[in-house]
């Protein structure tokens, strides 16, 4: 339901942006949002939107990263500038879907299937 792309091998200083968009029968996308995780390391939150617009960055990308949503398209999108080579992960998109089942609006969290982002030194 989720399909992210948009990962690539990069320089330092460069940028890459990333989509994932959500697809299938549902009520409603709620709050959208990015996580990466690294070789050894656990996964962490990189940037959150809600469904107003909302947003949260980790402190490691804040003025670097910029998160953003089109809801028509269903699609989040994270622009990464000036990328280090400590941003070097599988970066997966999260998304809150609300979906009507069985007579009743239930929520639930999706993950897309991780992009690859490579910041080479």
């Amino acid at each position: 339901q989720l399909q992210a792309s948009g990962g690539g091998l990069v320089q330092a200083g460069g940028s890459l942006r990333l989509s994932c968009v959500a697809s299938g029968s549902f009520f409603r996308v709620n709050g959208m949002g990015w996580y990466r995780q690294a070789p050894g390391k656990q996964r962490e939150l990189v940037a959150t939107i809600s469904s107003v617009g909302g947003t949260n960055y980790a402190a490691s990308v804040k003025g670097r990263f910029t998160i953003s949503r089109d809801n028509a398209k269903n699609t989040v999108y994270l622009l990464m500038s000036s990328l280090k080579p400590e941003d070097t992960a599988v970066y997966y998109c999260n998304v809150g879907i609300t979906e009507y089942v069985s007579g009743r609006y239930v929520r639930n969290d999706y993950w897309g299937q991780g992009t690859q982002v490579t910041v080479s030194s």
